[in-house]
């Protein structure tokens, strides 16, 4: 999924939903993403972790 794709599905929620991911522990809040630049033909990636005061 890029960027574009997620925002896209995003607009047609709630804007109160909070936003969670299934890890193997079970579902987590968001609490911030970071952006991971790469190069040589490899897409930046976007990557998502928890809130560590859940």
């Amino acid at each position: 999924m890029t960027v574009e794709q997620l925002i896209e599905a995003l607009r047609g929620m709630p804007p109160e939903a909070v936003v969670l991911y299934e890890g193997d522990a079970g579902y987590a809040l968001v609490g911030g993403l970071n952006l991971q630049r790469n190069g040589n033909g490899v897409p930046d990636e976007v990557i998502l972790f928890p809130d560590m005061n859940e």
